[in-house]
Parts: structure tokens; sequence; C-alpha cells
């Protein structure tokens, strides 16, 4: 609050004042970290200098007549800067700081697990840096490349628009670590997300009695594409018999679901995981 007071209140100054007889010049726009001179006018007198930026306030004694140096260290945040020269009167500059080249990349990749052929499921945000912080606003083109554990390399590129560049992509067929590098240039950064299979395709169930115990279990459980779908993901039996209507709720556990049920009668037995609907049988009770 105090810095942008001083900047406000020195930036009135200047411009309400009567022209000055030790003018300023400064140079439209410079390079963030890089030493410049602003000109000055008059003869050799000792003036006060001020440089206004984004997020500091300097003030210094010079000498008027000559160029005055301001080093890169003052110059390090991009944007818009104010120089003031006051002797008697206070005359001021304008001029832009613009953001280095590119230094640093930072990737953001989501999300950390995705399911197989899922359209568009993968956001990849790159953004580029340079050694003082500045989003990099040049319109370099960004690289991307996804590659997966198996099949061939997918890559497609963007330009930085503000100094952030992003695409969606789709993972491939099979399940397995994808790996998604962004470049600019020389400086790149790498993400991994693990593709796992996509829902239940083609669930089939089918039951048996075990020393007059009665089960249901699935086939293994794949997905479309033949990758076995993921332990822990739940699959739906549902009964119906002269006892009524249950549901049990089972997890997938090396790579089969598989529950025990007590029949009475007849049964109409169901499955299902997710929206996938499988094969349904009719059992009889009391073997």
């Amino acid at each position: 609050m105090r810095t942008w007071i001083t900047a406000l209140l020195f930036t009135s100054l200047a411009l309400t004042a009567p022209a000055s007889a030790a003018e300023i010049h400064a140079p439209a726009q410079v390079t963030a970290g890089t030493s410049f001179s602003i000109a000055s006018s008059g003869s050799g007198r000792k003036a006060t200098f001020y440089l206004m930026g984004p997020y500091s306030v300097s003030k210094r004694t010079v000498d008027t007549g000559g160029d005055i140096l301001v080093d890169g260290s003052d110059v390090e945040h991009a944007g818009r800067y104010t120089a003031v020269l006051c002797l008697e009167q206070c005359s001021t500059a304008h001029f832009y700081v613009r953001p280095a080249d590119g230094f640093r990349m930072s990737l953001l990749v989501h999300p950390s697990r995705v399911p197989l052929a899922d359209s568009n499921a993968i956001s990849a945000v790159a953004f580029v840096f340079d050694r003082f912080h500045n989003l990099d606003l040049a319109p370099e083109r960004v690289d991307f490349k996804l590659t997966p554990k198996e099949g061939g390399e997918l890559s497609q590129a963007r330009h930085l628009e503000n100094g952030v560049a992003w695409l969606r992509m789709t993972p491939g067929r099979k399940e397995g670590p994808v790996r998604i590098e962004a470049s600019v240039g020389k400086k790149s950064e790498i993400r991994v997300v693990q593709q796992v299979a996509a829902d239940a395709c083609n669930l089939r169930i089918k039951a048996d009695w075990v020393e007059r115990n009665f089960f249901v279990e699935t086939d293994p459980v794949r997905d479309c594409s033949g990758n076995s779908v993921p332990d822990g993901t739940v699959v739906s039996f549902t009964k119906t018999d002269a006892s009524g209507k249950t549901t049990v709720d089972v997890p997938i556990k090396k790579g089969i679901a598989k529950v025990g049920m007590s029949v009475a009668g007849e049964a109409h037995i169901t499955v299902a995981s997710g929206v996938v609907t499988g094969n349904e049988l009719n059992v009889a009770g009391g073997r």
C-alpha cells in the first residue's frame, strides 16, 4: 500500500508541475533485467531521480545534463514504469519493461489417471517464464508430445498466448503409463499419466454350486479393447426370487467379481458395472 501511494504521489506531482528546465527522455521499451540509460538535459546540477515500477519505488541523487544509468536489477519486473527527475520543477518519462527470453517452463497435466480412449480426457497446460518470473509474452511455439507405453507417438503444437499454451489430448487404447512432454526450444518438462482400462464391456456371469453353496461370478472383466478392468471396480449382482429382490455390490479381485447367494426356488440373476449390463441367469435353488 505504501509503495502504491508513493508512486501515485510522485506521478501526480510530475504530471501537474510546470514544464521543467531539466527534461528526461527514456526509451519506449526495455528488456527485463537489462541496464540502460535515460537521457537528461540541464547544466550538471544535482537533482532527485525517482523510478517507479509495478512493485517498487527508488530514489537517488543524479547530475543533470547527462545519461542517468538504470541498473538491470531495478527493472526485473515486466510492466509500466515512470521516471521522474526533480530540480526546482519535475519532469517525467514513461516506458515499458517487457519480459526477457523464456528461461523455464512449468507443465500441468490433469488427471493423473485416465480411462482409455476417453475423448479429450487429458489436459496439458504449459507456462513459460523468464529468469525473473515474468510470463514470456512472445508467441513462441510449444511442442506437446504424448508417448504411450505401446504404440506410436502423438504430437501437436501450440503457440504461447500471454505466456500460456494448452491443449486436450485423447489417450491411447492400451493400459499403462503415457509420457507427456512439452518443449520450447531446448527447455522441456515431462509428466506421466497412468492409462487405465475403460468401462467393462461384454460383461458375462456364470453360476455354480460348491458343496451346497451357490456362487455367481464373472468371467475376467475387460474393456472393449481387451484391457483388464482395474481391481476394486464395483460389480453389482441382483437376484430376484421368492424372497424378493436383493442387490450385492462386489469389487473386482484378480480380474473377476464373485459372490455367494442363497436361492429360494427359482431365481433371476442380473449383473451390471456402472452403465454396463451383462447376461442374465435363471437358476433353481434347493440343490
